[in-house]
C-alpha cells in the first residue's frame, strides 16, 4: 500500500466552518481519505459530513481531540454514533475500547504523553516508542496517531523509531506542511499522514494558495513518492513509423504487462506460418492488408484490425507498396512456425 493522504476538514484542531464546501473540492480531486476532529461543528453537522464522504467513495476519519477522561469518552461515543470508519487520536485505550466494541471502527491511538491544545507530543524517542509497543499489542487497536512533528525530538528519528517497533500502521500528524516533511515520513515507514490546517490556510508550497492549488500539489507530491505517477508520454504512429524503413523484423515500440506492442512494415507477401502459443492482433495503420487464410481471404484497411488465433496458418501480404501494421502480441519466448522449412521468427 502506498503512503496514504488524509485531508483534514481541521484548522487548529477544529473542524471549520465551511467543512462540507471544503469537502466537495477534495472529493472532486480524487482525495479519497478524509477526516474531521469533534469539536468545532455540532454532531449532527458532524454526521452529514461523514454521510457525504462515504457517498462521495471515500474513507472517513475522526481525530479525537480531548484533554480529559470524560470528553474522550464522549469523542469515543460520538464516533459510534456518526459511524466513522477510523478513529484517530485519544490515550485513554481503556476508556475507548469498550466503546467501539463489536462496531467496524479502526481504532488508532495517540502514542506517547499528549497535553495543550493544540496537541503537543511529549517524552523521549524511548518513551514514545515504548508507548507505541504497548498500544499496539492491545487487541482492537488497529494502528498508530503519531503527532511526531509536534514533538522536540529527532522527527525522522522518531517515526522510523516508531515504525520499526510496531507492526500495525502509522499514521502521522500535526504540522505537516513541506513536501520534505512528507518524503521524510515516507521514508522513515509511515502508512499515511494527514494535512489541515497547511492546506486550508494555503501554506502549503504550490502555485496557489487556494484550496484547489494546495490538494492538486499535495497529492501530485504523494503520487511521486508512490511512484504512482506515469513515465510515459503519447506516441504518434506516424512519428513512430517514420523511424525505421526495413520491412523486418517488426520494431518493439512499448511493453503493457507481458503485452507486447510491435511497429511492422509489410511489403509483398510475407509466406505462410502460425504461431505455436500465442494470439495475435494486427492493426493496420496505413495501407491494406490481405490476410490468407486457408479457407478465404480477408483485406484489413486503414483504421481496422483482425485477431488471428494461434496454431491458425495465415499469410499476410501488403496489397500496397508498403503496409505499415501494429502488432500485439505476448512477449513469450514462442514464436510463429514458417511453413516449409521449419524456421522461426
Amino acid at each position: 500500500m502506498g503512503l496514504r493522504f488524509i485531508f483534514m476538514l481541521t484548522r487548529n484542531d477544529r473542524t471549520v466552518g465551511d467543512a462540507m464546501e471544503q469537502l466537495r473540492t477534495a472529493l472532486a480531486l480524487g482525495v479519497r481519505h478524509i477526516g474531521f476532529k469533534d469539536i468545532g461543528l455540532p454532531l449532527d453537522k458532524l454526521k452529514a459530513l461523514d454521510a457525504a464522504i462515504k457517498a462521495g467513495g471515500a474513507t472517513s476519519y475522526l481525530e479525537v481531540v480531548s484533554l480529559d477522561r470524560d470528553s474522550e469518552i464522549a469523542s469515543a461515543k460520538a464516533a459510534v454514533e456518526i459511524g466513522i470508519d477510523i478513529l484517530l487520536g485519544g490515550t485513554r485505550v481503556d476508556d475507548v475500547l469498550p466503546i467501539i466494541a463489536g462496531t467496524m471502527i479502526q481504532y488508532c491511538p495517540f502514542p506517547g504523553t499528549i497535553s495543550g491544545h493544540p496537541s503537543v507530543l511529549e517524552g523521549s524517542i524511548d518513551e514514545i516508542v515504548a508507548s507505541a509497543e504497548t498500544l499496539a499489542a492491545r487487541d482492537g487497536v488497529h494502528g498508530l496517531d503519531l503527532l511526531a512533528y509536534r514533538s522536540h525530538e529527532n522527527v525522522p528519528a522518531l517515526i522510523e523509531a516508531v515504525c520499526s517497533a510496531v507492526s500495525k500502521p502509522v499514521y502521522v500528524a500535526g504540522s505537516i506542511d513541506t513536501p520534505g516533511r512528507i518524503a521524510a515520513l515516507k521514508d522513515a515507514g509511515a502508512a499515511g499522514f494527514t494535512i489541515g490546517t497547511a492546506a486550508l490556510d494555503g501554506n502549503y508550497p504550490a502555485d496557489g494558495r487556494d484550496v484547489p492549488s494546495q490538494l492538486k500539489t499535495i497529492i501530485r507530491d504523494v503520487a511521486l513518492l508512490n511512484r504512482h505517477i506515469s513515465p510515459f508520454r503519447k506516441e504518434n504512429l506516424e512519428s513512430a513509423f517514420g523511424r525505421f524503413s526495413d520491412t523486418w523484423p517488426p520494431r518493439l515500440a512499448a511493453s503493457v504487462n507481458n503485452l507486447q506492442i510491435k511497429l511492422a512494415k509489410f511489403e509483398g507477401e510475407a509466406g505462410w506460418h502460425f504461431n505455436l502459443g500465442e494470439d495475435e492482433v494486427f492493426f493496420v495503420h496505413k495501407g491494406r492488408l490481405l490476410m490468407k487464410f486457408r479457407d478465404r481471404d480477408e483485406v484489413i484497411g486503414e483504421g481496422e484490425f483482425i485477431v488471428v488465433p494461434h496454431g491458425v496458418e495465415r499469410c499476410p501480404t501488403a496489397l500496397d507498396q508498403v503496409c505499415e501494421v501494429v502488432l500485439l502480441e505476448i512477449g513469450a519466448t514462442s514464436g510463429s512456425l514458417q511453413i516449409g522449412d521449419g524456421q522461426r521468427r
